[in-house]
């Protein structure tokens, strides 16, 4: 089997070719991130954490070029990469990009590149350049929604209170968030929370 070329496909209208690397990297980065709130509760030693939101994957790698051997512009061909951050005319838009090496595949956004001149011809022309690449994800509303269990808190479901439980404990189980105790109880006609009884069937209500 020879070397797989890693490449690039913009999906852009027109529909256009793949963009192959000239030489495939020496190593990616794929970078996973959330972001959460952390309130504090009295009586507890440490804030809790709220989930807010997970942030979309980056994927980041150093791309060389080289045309010393041609003598030709090496712009001509770092321009096919950096060219996908500009604006497509028919989608208003930079256009999404696939990038794929053997049995990876990444798909998203060029969010930014950084070019590096590194040789050049005595015209003052670059014939070597290293770039500095980061995608971000991109996944559609459909898609993200399909992802959704069941058993979130986007859902309304069924809790069995357990011994010593209370609202707030269950709402940072269940939603990250003691201050939704206010939603469950409410969603279950509790007027005196601390009044309640172990084993006692409660509602969660779906959160908008």
């Amino acid at each position: 089997m020879g070397l797989v070329k890693a490449k690039i496909q913009a999906f852009t209208t027109p529909a256009s070719d793949p963009i192959p690397v000239m030489f495939n990297p020496t190593q990616y980065q794929i970078e996973t991130a959330n972001q959460y709130a952390w309130h504090t509760v009295p009586g507890l030693a440490s804030p809790v954490a709220q989930f807010i939101t997970g942030e979309a994957e980056t994927l980041s790698m150093e791309l060389f070029f080289d045309t010393t051997a041609t003598q030709s512009d090496v712009r001509d061909l770092t321009g096919t990469i950096t060219g996908l951050l500009k604006i497509n005319s028919h989608l208003h838009a930079p256009p999404l990009v696939q990038f794929t090496w053997g049995s990876f595949s990444f798909k998203g956004l060029i969010e930014k590149v950084s070019q590096t001149f590194t040789m050049f011809h005595e015209s003052g022309n670059p014939v070597r350049a290293r770039l500095n690449v980061t995608f971000k994800a991109y996944r559609s509303i459909q898609d993200q929604l399909s992802d959704i269990s069941p058993e979130s808190a986007d859902r309304t479901k069924q809790r069995v209170l357990h011994e010593g439980e209370q609202l707030w404990m269950l709402a940072h189980t269940e939603y990250e968030d003691t201050g939704v105790w206010r939603e469950i109880a409410k969603a279950n006609g509790i007027d005196n929370p601390r009044l309640l009884q172990a084993g006692r069937q409660l509602t969660l209500p779906r959160l908008e």
